[in-house]
């Protein structure tokens, strides 16, 4: 004995195949979405605990050594 299976049934195991890997994808971008935002988040936080470990900045000296002036002033009169 048979039993009736109605015209309307016959696509639903297809439709719920389809449904499942549409959920699986978007669950996979939303994972991935988190995890570059924690990646994001942990490297900031790292580049902030480094920053008072790093070395204090000296001012480059910008006056021309004695030799340099010399050598200007020698070059310039030449001219």
């Amino acid at each position: 004995m048979a039993v009736p299976f109605p015209k309307a049934q016959v696509g639903r195991h297809i439709m719920i195949a389809m449904l499942e890997l549409t959920i699986l994808a978007l669950i996979t971008i939303f994972a991935v979405a988190v995890a570059a935002g924690l990646h994001w988040l942990f490297l900031k936080v790292a580049f902030l605990m480094m920053q008072p470990a790093t070395a204090p900045r000296i001012p480059a000296r910008t006056q021309l050594a004695r030799g340099t002036k010399q050598l200007a002033r020698a070059f310039a009169s030449q001219r």
